[in-house]
């Protein structure tokens, strides 16, 4: 029996090296197209990558990544596409259905996503987290031994504003902010110029102010969103355009702040 006040014993997962969790504050943001981007570009790099999608009320993974024809009854999980292991509420429901759980039943599927699925040996198992603060997040930082959050914002104030927010929830639960990732940052124009339409610099000031690595921008490209309806990513469809350049230069960046990570220490909090 676990005595009364004592921290919830975490789940062990010796098969996978690195458990990321990808999130942001708020939605809109654009996290699980850099999910799924990252994925690939991880796999690229020649890792051993799995996708959790951890959103399990508005599941996107398999439509990004070209996976919507299931059979829930077979249970042939997880699902393997482009190379990468994935598992989503998106596969457990078929078609459009909605679910429609308290949350102490999210936490169960979480668990279970993580724990009865053959996930096999990988170097990475990205955790697509839902927007927010609330049971997702707080099932897993407690429950898994997450390595590290990696937070999406985009450049405005109020994108920013929140993820102090998600910042702030992290520490609370002792998991470490493995950097900043500004996504929509620029617009390049077909003169070569960059437009930074939604301003300029947000990613790095917050990343400064919280005392954690930036680990790059990634450009706006209308491509991005179609590849992800076509469930074709864009590092895959075009590898050599700006915006999968970035990707790849984003996912040595997290491989290398992680093999690098000193021992958690206490950080200042932030101002929200």
């Amino acid at each position: 029996m676990q005595p009364q006040g004592a921290a919830p014993q975490k789940l062990a997962l010796p098969n996978i090296k690195y458990l990321v969790a990808v999130a942001s504050g708020k939605g809109g943001v654009g996290k699980s197209t850099v999910s799924a981007n990252l994925a690939l570009a991880l796999h690229m790099q020649g890792h051993q990558v799995g996708l959790m999608d951890a959103d399990i009320y508005g599941p996107s993974i398999p439509t990004m990544l070209g996976v919507t024809n299931v059979d829930p009854a077979a249970g042939d999980f997880p699902i393997k596409r482009h190379g990468i292991k994935m598992m989503s509420m998106g596969f457990v429901l078929g078609g459009d259905k909605a679910a429609i759980l308290r949350g102490p039943m999210v936490q169960r599927y979480l668990v279970a996503f993580l724990t009865q699925i053959e996930w096999g040996q990988l170097d990475y198992l990205l955790l697509d987290m839902p927007p927010g603060t609330g049971d997702a997040q707080l099932a897993l930082a407690q429950t898994a031994p997450v390595t590290a959050a990696l937070v999406v914002t985009t450049p405005q104030d109020v994108s920013l504003s929140v993820a102090r927010r998600g910042i702030q929830m992290f520490r609370q639960v002792n998991v470490p902010v493995l950097g900043i990732v500004e996504n929509m940052s620029y617009f390049i124009g077909d003169d070569g110029k960059r437009s930074h339409l939604f301003g300029q610099g947000g990613g790095q000031k917050l990343a400064a102010e919280a005392q954690v690595p930036f680990l790059g921008e990634l450009p706006i490209d209308a491509r991005v969103s179609e590849c992800g309806d076509a469930g074709e990513p864009v590092v895959k469809k075009y590898p050599e355009s700006p915006v999968a350049q970035a990707y790849m230069a984003l996912a040595k960046s997290v491989d290398t702040t992680l093999k690098g990570m000193q021992p958690a220490k206490e950080l200042p909090g932030l101002t929200l």
